[in-house]
């Protein structure tokens, strides 16, 4: 497998797991009812839960660019050192982005951000002929 799915595989873990970290959290803040309910009504969350739900969307936003360009790396046979370090510059960029986010770390969030996207810019110039 390569580098670049390598990533892909882990980015889906760490998907899964701020998932998981996100209900916790929320359920710790509105409790489970609230939470296996309809949610019609329901505050927005807030502190700790709400920046690991917010994390989280902007993760499912960039894991999508970040599949389009793993695959098409590796489909198109462009995948070299270059793709590989764009995907591992992607994953980790989105480790530090999320516990960052979390912790509520404002700057430092916006730079792991930029790590990320240095990443899937790197993936993207080795798919330009």
């Amino acid at each position: 497998m390569t580098t670049e799915l390598q990533m892909l595989t882990w980015s889906v873990v760490l998907t899964l797991i701020q998932v998981v970290v996100t209900v916790l959290l929320a359920t710790r803040q509105v409790g489970l009812p609230a939470l296996a309910g309809n949610r019609e009504g329901m505050a927005e969350l807030s502190g700790m839960a709400g920046r690991s739900a917010r994390a989280h969307r902007n993760m499912l936003e960039n894991l999508v660019l970040f599949a389009a360009l793993a695959l098409t790396v590796v489909v198109t046979d462009r995948s070299n050192t270059l793709s590989a370090a764009g995907a591992q510059l992607f994953f980790w960029g989105r480790v530090a982005y999320f516990l960052v986010y979390t912790a509520g770390l404002p700057w430092i969030r916006t730079a792991t951000w930029g790590v990320s996207v240095a990443g899937l810019v790197v993936m993207l110039l080795q798919l330009i002929p």
